[in-house]
């Protein structure tokens, strides 16, 4: 029976070699001095205590020599440096968490950008990471020099609890084999299947159709999350969570509707034991959670000591995965022991599953379950965000509405859209990018170099920059996105129009590097497709039912609206009026923003929609 360690302890036994080192060296030559002379204990015991910390401190100078040492040898210099006052540059810690609570995403990215360029460092718990919003920079690393960054060990340790080893979380040739494992599964064929589309948007419009008539707001980002979350586990599985079914949530303030009722208030507080909703929050929780520990970097298990705190998380997940994986695991054992394992009508419909399909390629139950846990979480968080961002600039912005809404009903009209209908729709797709570009749903992304990389200069007379080896490089595609200098001078403004006209050409076809709200390289999403489908498929059925979208976020949540200097911040454009958080990847502040939608069929209704 194996015994599993805490975190706190594994770390720990890991660096103890290493941390009595020192000590071990100090107490050997103190007793060889001690043979010739006589030496007091205190001064052996002060010595020992401080020769950790004094052993670490020259080994971080001694490396920082080594690597500028390095840079002058090939003509290069180190990217500019960032650090705190305090050891380890801990104080950091605190402004980065003032940040996140009171200032737009990325703003002291932008504002770093401005006084030490587009690629510095950034020094935190002792450790170098290398900020990059340079286009060709990024294209060395996602691309050109694929082989020379990896996700690394310690990313993998840190997400191993909810990823396990699959596509997003491996390297090498482990993450070969899941790529080469899911790839054939997002063919035209089953991307461009919208049954699965079409049941649950029809679902999450009639809640909101339901919800109008009872004069109550409904939660778009919510109702989006719920939309994607059953599209994306049918997918995957064969078998959604219904959380459509379970319920929409109240608006957190309904001083502006009416009272709820002795009905609905039993029916909202049914809501947190609803199996969809508990399984939906724990996921989110375990993303949070797992994000959180890379403020910490290889440190983070002594702040989950005694337990991961992920893993305890994702009993929850398991309890709905497992079943259903042990299921098929099954069926495909009486099918291999039927004569000719030929497969019927029912088998065929079997395989439309991506977990069908993986079965038929492996019977490791942990490759299996680790490999639909990455799609689920890439097929339904990413989705929602774009989603939501993209309601939200309709209420914004009610002449795109109307446009948008003109093309839909002339191409489709009030039918189902066919994969055609969506592939000639020029300017839902120029929305969908706009939405992309401004709101990328996984905002940063991270690699570690394998080995010492010189990035060439990048303007004449500039010295080419030295990476060490074994980096943490930190893109951010969010911030490079709403730089002037490659989009324009109106790059924070949302205009879909810069992928319909002269700027297309100007900027992005001349330099496709700056946008990659997908990736970019070998580890492209698989699902980028299947993304704008699912997205279209929303949007247009949106437009075909409502007529326009209007933000009342103050009557719904007035405590949650941004705070003083949100929308001044640097990165934004001065008039954001939600606030925008990530773990994994980018969501809307709980009860931050709100949409009224006015519908016309047999009265006039009000809807009020919140994002999150």
């Amino acid at each position: 029976m194996s015994i599993t360690l805490p975190p706190g302890f594994k770390l720990l036994l890991s660096i103890l070699p290493r941390a009595l080192l020192p000590p071990t060296l100090v107490l050997v030559a103190t007793k060889l001095i001690r043979s010739h002379l006589e030496l007091p204990s205190w001064l052996v015991f002060l010595s020992s205590v401080l020769s950790l910390p004094v052993m670490f401190t020259m080994s971080l100078y001694w490396k920082d020599w080594m690597n500028r040492r390095a840079a002058r040898a090939q003509g290069a210099v180190m990217p500019p440096m960032i650090s705190g006052r305090l050891p380890g540059s801990v104080d950091l810690l605190k402004v980065i968490k003032q940040d996140h609570e009171c200032r737009f995403p990325g703003y002291r990215i932008f504002e770093r950008s401005e006084q030490y360029g587009h690629t510095y460092t950034f020094r935190v718990y002792f450790e170098n990471r290398i900020i990059v919003t340079e286009p060709e920079y990024i294209k060395i690393v996602l691309a050109t020099d694929f082989a020379g960054y990896e996700k690394g060990p310690e990313f993998r340790l840190q997400f191993n609890a909810l990823l396990g080893t699959g596509v997003f979380n491996s390297d090498g040739e482990m993450w070969k084999f899941h790529r080469a494992m899911t790839r054939p599964f997002f063919s035209r064929d089953r991307i461009s299947h919208f049954d699965i589309f079409d049941r649950h948007a029809e679902d999450a419009l009639n809640l909101i159709k339901k919800r109008t008539r009872e004069g109550y707001p409904i939660d778009w980002q919510d109702l989006v999350s719920r939309f994607t979350l059953d599209s994306a586990t049918e997918f995957l599985f064969g078998l959604d969570v219904r959380s459509l079914s379970a319920g929409l949530p109240y608006p957190p303030s309904i001083s502006s509707f009416p009272p709820l009722d002795a009905l609905k208030q039993s029916k909202l507080n049914l809501q947190d034991t609803h199996p969809a909703n508990i399984f939906a929050q724990t996921f989110l929780r375990a993303q949070v959670t797992s994000t959180h520990r890379g403020r910490y970097g290889p440190m983070w298990p002594l702040f989950e000591f005694w337990k991961d705190k992920v893993k305890e998380q994702m009993k929850v997940i398991d309890q709905f995965i497992e079943p259903l994986l042990t299921e098929a695991l099954s069926k495909k054992t009486k099918m291999e022991g039927k004569e000719g394992s030929k497969r019927d009508g029912e088998d065929q419909e079997e395989e439309e599953t991506l977990l069908a399909h993986l079965i038929n390629l492996t019977d490791d139950p942990q490759i299996i379950r680790d490999e639909t846990l990455n799609i689920l979480l890439a097929g339904r968080d990413t989705t929602a965000m774009t989603l939501t961002a993209a309601v939200y600039m309709l209420a914004l912005h009610p002449d795109m509405l109307a446009r948008l809404r003109a093309e839909v009903l002339e191409k489709v009209g009030t039918r189902r859209p066919s994969y055609d209908d969506i592939r000639d729709m020029k300017y839902l797709r120029a929305f969908i990018n706009e939405t992309l570009r401004l709101y990328p749903a996984v905002p940063f992304n991270i690699r570690f170099t394998t080995k010492s990389a010189v990035w060439p200069p990048l303007k004449p007379g500039n010295k080419p920059l030295y990476i060490p080896s074994h980096t943490r490089v930190i893109y951010s595609v969010f911030a490079m996105h709403r730089r002037k200098d490659l989009w324009g001078p109106d790059a924070m403004d949302f205009d879909p129009d810069r992928f319909l006209d002269e700027r297309l050409s100007k900027y992005l076809t001349s330099n496709p590097f700056i946008f990659l709200p997908f990736n970019a390289g070998p580890r492209i999403c698989l699902g980028q497709q299947f993304a704008y489908n699912e997205v279209s498929f929303m949007l247009i059925r949106l437009v075909q039912q409502f007529s326009s979208i209007l933000l009342v976020q103050k009557e719904a949540n007035p405590e949650k609206m941004p705070p003083p200097g949100w929308a001044e911040s640097k990165g934004s454009n001065g008039k954001d009026q939600v606030r925008i958080r990530a773990h994994l990847t980018m969501f809307v502040d709980v009860g931050v923003a709100l949409f009224a939608v006015r519908i016309r069929d047999e009265t006039d209704l009000l809807l009020s929609v919140p994002i999150f």
